[in-house]
């Protein structure tokens, strides 16, 4: 029976995305709900899986094309066995020196045209596997084709000697550049940034917060709340995460968004945790923060990370939200300026924790420190708003207590 294999049903805010890899070719066998193809949005990378048992019979878009949403991309074979993968698809010196099943679908079309030793060629992929850019940079540095000159297979004794030098040296004083094409997130992210910059009358303010208390608490109860909360973890994130909903509570305007002549005011507190992955930044939102123990936010983030990391995030988990907070801080920044997430008017910025020489009635002690910073859009917030929402903030981190009692 044949089946057509479409995109998925992109959100409204998504126009199209683009095919980055087919993870099974044509002829090869695909068991039902098995990963065949992914496809990248300007927020996440979607995954299309196997109808049924069966094999592909045509690829109807291939890696770098764009699709539409429901666009057909293939075209499926239920019930029709298939070889398996990286056997007869695989070029026969891939084939034949084993590495049929390191090669992935794009580099192997590309070792096809290019008529590569497969053997020849350094995999930085998983498990040592060849990709497409490892396919590029052999060629650049001067990877020669496997041409009907070369040797014939020599014993397995022979075949282990490593290739001439000179077939994959670069040449002395050679100023080597890689050029990749920018991935529909960065791009993405590079224009809202630009964006954010150009559309809104964004100001920074800053303050700094004695992190002392907040780090004694978190000494004193780590443990008991690990083990309490099935091994949760205790961070300062949840810390930030409740001052913030509490402050945006008393400074609506913080929490608010503009709509064209329109000034939005949420009556709710959802707030985006910025989250580095390999594909960019990504923010995704924590939903109703004021109903939130710090256990549910700290298990949250958590999951977040995880699934930022391997690509699991989905368009779902990063829609919405009212304001957003990210720490520069685990990457070593002291002090930095965050832009704006549109159509927020504002975003905190967390910082290293650095120990500093603070005057305390009148001595000099050393505490524990971090710079924060609010960059806001004064179209929406006045000046004394925004300092008053970070010193809020301030004064409850100070005093973790206040933020139980309401005060």
């Amino acid at each position: 029976m044949s089946i057509e294999i479409k995109a998925p049903t992109f959100p409204e805010s998504v126009a199209d995305g683009t095919v980055t890899t087919w993870h099974k070719q044509p002829g090869e066998a695909c068991a039902a709900d098995e990963l065949i193809v992914d496809i990248e949005t300007d927020k996440v990378v979607l995954e299309v899986v196997a109808p049924a048992d069966g094999v592909i019979k045509e690829i109807l878009k291939g890696e770098g094309d764009t699709v539409l949403s429901d666009e057909v991309i293939a075209q499926f074979e239920a019930g029709a066995e298939g070889t398996s993968a990286g056997a007869p698809a695989a070029s026969e010196s891939a084939a034949a020196s084993g590495e049929g099943d390191k090669v992935g679908p794009a580099a192997r079309k590309l070792i096809e045209e290019n008529n590569l030793d497969a053997s020849q060629i350094p995999g930085t992929g998983k498990g040592g596997g060849i990709t497409k850019e490892d396919v590029q940079n052999f060629l650049k540095s001067g990877g020669k084709a496997a041409s009907a000159q070369a040797p014939a297979p020599a014993p397995a004794a022979a075949k282990a000697a490593p290739a001439p030098a000179a077939a994959v040296s670069v040449p002395a004083g050679e100023k080597v550049e890689k050029r990749v094409p920018m991935t529909r997130l960065r791009a993405t992210i590079a224009r809202r940034l630009v964006e954010a910059q150009q559309n809104a009358a964004m100001l920074t303010t800053y303050n700094e917060v004695n992190m002392k208390p907040v780090m004694e608490l978190r000494k004193q109860y780590k443990d008991l709340f690990e083990k309490v909360h099935g091994g949760t973890r205790l961070g300062f994130m949840s810390f930030f995460v409740k001052a913030a909903t509490e402050a945006l509570k008393r400074f609506p305007a913080v929490n608010a968004s503009i709509d064209g002549n329109d000034m939005v005011y949420h009556g709710y507190q959802d707030i985006g945790v910025a989250v580095s992955t390999d594909r960019g930044l990504m923010v995704p939102v924590l939903r109703d923060t004021d109903g939130m123990s710090l256990a549910d936010i700290e298990s949250t983030i958590a999951d977040f990370g995880k699934r930022g990391r391997d690509g699991k995030l989905g368009m779902d988990d990063m829609q919405g939200g009212t304001f957003t907070i990210t720490n520069g801080g685990v990457f070593g920044s002291l002090m930095s300026t965050p832009i704006l997430n549109p159509p927020q008017t504002a975003i905190l910025g967390m910082h290293k924790i650095q120990e500093r020489p603070m005057a305390v009635n009148g001595q000099v002690e050393i505490l524990p420190m971090m710079y924060l910073a609010l960059s806001y859009d004064h179209r929406m917030i006045d000046g004394k708003e925004a300092v008053q929402f970070l010193v809020t903030i301030k004064d409850l981190l100070e005093d973790p207590a206040r933020m139980l009692l309401d005060v």
